[in-house]
């Protein structure tokens, strides 16, 4: 394989022996606009990252928050759908595509959980499959089914929950033991493998109704519970070290910059997680535990938004600041749409429980700059995508933008 910086074009290329068939499938998709920047189409799979995965969390938070958004507009819940069945599409050829990968270039698939920063984005996946099986149960039950929906929600949701725990041991584990770690290496993304089981919690929430009653359902709540406390102990500690080293060393380079958002996933999941899970404790415990359930994630939930809100208000200054000079696109762009998007959930949440037409009102707010993100987001990607310098290694996508 050439490098990209010795590539020439398909009219110029002299195919080698035996490989007339890449030269003639990249002249057909050069035709038509599409992988222009790569030397032949099967390089898609060359370079897949478990990062890729933020994309399917990104569009299906979008369908997610709009199905419990506090005021629903007409054709929302159509357009929800849609972008739900985008999500689980999506799910499916990425899982296909990864599935590719490490058949064809194992090497390259094991690499990346020994880099350092690559490796944290595991926690990519596990939260892609949980956002979908919820948008499975929240919207595609109008489509599939009720019971389909239920039964696919159930095999997302314990695949993602599964994935999700070992993620969550596995990679600092390595940040422990093998990976070399500077004294600025904290960052946004090192909250992506701790907050699946936050997640796993706030979907799991919504099949607690239907799971068999008794001690079946009594597990489900308090397992999620506990994944509740997993996941918010270990973001708090992360989240300060995040703090600290925008203190000690300040922002870094550009193209991390997008991942302070992240730090708004497990502060606006836990608020989500909280107020879903106490609304239907009562479906598992007696009156006291679950109204005094019900009653801490509104206790919990409006302070930890104001926290969120205050971080929302210094990453926006920090982007704008570094837009300003020079903010270059990448995959890390979908940083703005699913931390944003359980903000929406968490504050729809406690709308609910409190009935304050503030926090309705914000979820709404909240939502509109969630989908102006997403359609950024979502068409940079598609561009990026459909040239083909996305699926470049990160260190040579900066040549072919």
């Amino acid at each position: 394989m050439t490098t990209t910086g010795s590539r020439v074009g398909p009219v110029q290329q002299r195919a080698p022996a035996g490989h007339g068939g890449f030269t003639a499938g990249r002249s057909v998709f050069t035709r038509w606009g599409l992988f222009t920047d790569l030397e032949r189409p099967g390089q898609i799979f060359a370079n897949i990252t478990p990062n890729w995965y933020a994309s399917i969390m990104g569009t299906g938070i979008v369908a997610v928050a709009a199905a419990s958004l506090p005021d629903q507009f007409p054709g929302m819940r159509v357009a929800a759908t849609t972008i739900w069945a985008l999500a689980a599409a999506l799910l499916v050829a990425l899982t296909a595509a990864t599935a590719v990968h490490w058949l064809r270039y194992r090497d390259t698939a094991r690499k990346h959980a020994s880099d350092p920063v690559m490796a944290h984005f595991y926690g990519a996946p596990p939260m892609a499959m949980l956002t979908v099986g919820a948008g499975t149960l929240l919207l595609g039950r109008h489509v599939i089914g009720l019971r389909a929906a239920i039964d696919a929600d159930w095999a997302l949701w314990f695949a993602g929950t599964i994935l999700g725990l070992i993620v969550a041991v596995t990679v600092p584990y390595l940040t422990f033991t093998r990976h070399v770690v500077r004294p600025d290496a904290a960052f946004g993304g090192w909250l992506m493998p701790v907050v699946p089981p936050m997640v796993s919690a706030a979907t799991g929430a919504l099949l607690v109704p239907y799971a068999p009653a008794g001690q079946p359902r009594l597990s489900l709540l308090l397992s999620c519970y506990a994944m509740f406390g997993i996941s918010l102990l270990a973001s708090l500690v992360i989240i300060t070290l995040i703090w600290g080293r925008l203190a000690a060393h300040q922002v870094g380079p550009a193209r991390m910059v997008p991942t302070l958002w992240i730090v708004l996933g497990p502060l606006g999941q836990s608020i989500t997680a909280a107020n879903l899970l106490g609304g239907v404790a009562h479906d598992a415990l007696p009156p006291p535990y679950a109204a005094g359930l019900k009653v801490a994630g509104i206790v919990y939930g409006v302070p930890v938004l104001g926290f969120a809100l205050l971080w929302a208000a210094i990453a926006s200054a920090i982007t704008i600041r570094t837009a300003r000079e020079h903010l270059p696109f990448s995959l890390t762009w979908w940083s703005f749409t699913f931390p944003v998007g359980t903000c929406v959930t968490g504050t729809t949440a406690l709308a609910a429980h409190t009935g304050s037409d503030m926090f309705r009102v914000a979820a709404v707010l909240f939502y509109c700059a969630l989908v102006a993100a997403w359609l950024i987001v979502a068409a940079r990607t598609a561009r990026g995508s459909a040239r083909g310098w996305l699926f470049l290694p990160v260190a040579a996508q900066a040549n072919a933008r």
